[in-house]
């Protein structure tokens, strides 16, 4: 199923207060700072905790850039692609994961937390996410709200995969 351009959804209210508590939540218990949604155009859609200390706007085109080129990457080793990127520094570290394939969610943390506390925590707010803005996406199209149990299962496989935990 591909996702609509980012021209053909628009966030309501509800759907952003429904976002915020999930990413609340997220870093609640994982521990982590900040968690940003970027779309895959480039565009910063919310962030949630501590406040940036960068550019926000060049931080998400960056992000963006990262994913498509990550996707290219897996393509090449015969990948479809690679739902989560983990990048770890000195001080700072970004995981980011795939949310609806068309939506990219980040979170920096620090040592405050553990690459494993983020990824487990990771898993369900993935899962809430990629179920919000399916919804919003089938609204903006006039899709159904009917979901195939094949698909459930699919999506089930992929998150499966994503946190090899299939």
């Amino acid at each position: 199923m591909t996702a609509p351009r980012a021209a053909s959804w628009a966030f309501h209210e509800e759907d952003s207060v429904r976002i915020r508590v999930v990413l609340v939540e997220f870093l609640r218990d994982a521990s982590a700072r900040t968690a940003l949604l970027v779309d895959r155009a480039g565009q910063m859609l919310i962030t949630a905790g501590e406040p940036p200390t960068f550019d926000p706007t060049a931080f998400a085109s960056l992000t963006a850039a990262d994913f498509s080129a990550n996707d290219q990457l897996a393509r090449l080793l015969g990948e479809g692609d690679f739902g989560t990127l983990f990048h770890q520094g000195e001080k700072e570290s970004l995981y980011l994961a795939d949310i609806a394939r068309r939506v990219i969610l980040v979170v920096l943390f620090d040592n405050r937390t553990t690459l494993g506390l983020v990824k487990l925590r990771m898993r369900a707010a993935v899962a809430d996410l990629t179920s919000i803005f399916t919804a919003m996406f089938m609204r903006e199209t006039g899709t159904s709200g009917h979901v195939d149990a094949s698909f459930v299962g699919e999506a089930q496989d992929e998150l499966d995969k994503l946190f090899g935990t299939g």
